[in-house]
């Protein structure tokens, strides 16, 4: 397959351009006259447009809250029975960033060449992921496109404000480890050394437990300063690529699910995801079992992903849904029960609704918990730490005072 950047004429003589995909030159003509297209120029992306293509797709992801935006903005112009050619194009006329803005515009000339909206959102996958695109077909067939955009635009602003309180709840922490790590750094390489100099002057002298490891380890890393760092360097693109891998994935996984405190909460965060999601695509219209494989893939951790996949497994063999989330450990047990609780009544996609508005509120109070057990637990290494080394600096200095 090769992309063809096409410019042609529509029915209304309109010009428009665009990328085709399709397997030679005859094929991708075919495909566009199929779109009662005249075509004007059509030319094959070779060699360094597929590679400066292939880099755009690297940073051409956008934010959740640039995509919330987008929908609702979107709805908002589809429910007042604007052409949906007509409302992306507005819609273009009022996007800030660039790589957002230039996805709608080619999105809106493939829909006005014939092309169905989801079809045309599917070519932007960094973008709109399969969960998205599945919905707006779902909204498409059956006629209720708006509604569906309305349940995308409140789920991206709902994800974006979760992820954006965990993170927020990290960045405290984080900031003030990775200071204290280049602190003590620099502490041990550059400044240690003048001051234990003269304590490896004394001689026969037998310095204090403290002090001797001191010096070890501000001698090795004064010396070896360039291995340490290429061994975290190397260790962290490690990690990445490793947990890049299945194995990878799963591995890492199931470890930040084992996390002392913080595993709770990030149990509580990937039900979130998979309730919210599953009740949308649901609310949508989309089958329980064809909704499972979309909701899948926003999870974002693959021990959930595993237990989705087994859950699909079971549901097409006639099996409820809760079957497989009543067993693992990794699932708070109400989950099930609800969910056992939704099939039962029929009301799966409220139970969700409520699930998720539970978990929800559990997730705000862990993070206020989590940030309030942080800072001592910091204070308290960090203080160690620090007298530790004001021990390993000071005994020696008071075994030489009294020994005069």
């Amino acid at each position: 397959m090769a992309n063809f950047f096409y410019k042609a004429r529509n029915s209304s003589g309109q010009s428009i351009e665009g990328i085709v995909e399709a397997t030679n030159s005859d094929a991708a003509l075919d495909l566009l006259s199929g779109k009662s297209l005249i075509v004007i120029s059509l030319k094959e992306q070779r060699g360094g447009t597929n590679f400066l293509a292939a880099l755009n797709g690297l940073f051409s992801s956008v934010s959740k809250k640039d995509l919330a935006v987008m929908l609702r903005q979107l709805a908002i112009l589809i429910s007042a029975s604007i052409p949906v050619v007509q409302a992306l194009k507005m819609l273009a006329l009022q996007t800030v960033k660039p790589n957002l803005k230039a996805a709608i515009v080619d999105i809106s000339n493939e829909v006005e060449g014939g092309t169905k909206l989801s079809d045309a959102l599917a070519r932007y996958p960094n973008i709109f992921d399969n969960f998205f695109v599945n919905m707006v077909r779902s909204g498409e067939t059956s006629g209720k496109l708006d509604e569906i955009l309305v349940y995308l635009a409140d789920q991206q602003e709902k994800d974006y404000e979760l992820q954006s309180r965990v993170q927020g709840a990290m960045i405290y922490p984080a900031f003030i480890i990775s200071v204290v790590v280049v602190a003590g750094f620099v502490l041990m390489t550059w400044i240690m050394p003048k001051i234990l100099t003269m304590f490896k002057e004394f001689g026969n002298v037998q310095l204090p437990l403290p002090t001797r490891i001191l010096i070890v380890v501000s001698d090795f890393m004064q010396g070896y300063w360039w291995l340490i760092i290429l061994l975290a360097a190397g260790a962290f693109v490690g990690g990445r690529l490793f947990v890049k891998t299945p194995a990878g994935r799963r591995v890492f996984g199931e470890l930040i699910l084992r996390i002392p405190v913080l595993g709770p909460l990030f149990q509580y965060v990937y039900t979130v995801r998979f309730t919210r999601s599953f009740g949308t695509v649901l609310v949508g219209g989309v089958t329980v079992p064809a909704g499972l494989r979309v909701v899948r893939d926003i999870v974002g951790n693959a021990v959930y992903e595993d237990l989705i996949d087994e859950t699909i497994r079971e549901v097409e063999d006639g099996n409820p849904v809760s079957s497989v989330f009543s067993k693992s450990k990794y699932v708070p047990s109400m989950v099930s029960q609800m969910l056992a609780v939704g099939e039962q009544t029929g009301r799966l996609d409220d139970v969700l609704e409520k699930i998720t508005t539970f978990f929800t509120r559990e997730i705000n109070t862990g993070i206020q918990n989590v940030v309030t057990l942080i800072e001592p637990i910091i204070i308290i290494v960090i203080g160690l730490a620090v007298a530790v080394m004001v021990a390993a600096i000071i005994l020696p200095m008071y075994n030489l005072a009294t020994a005069f």
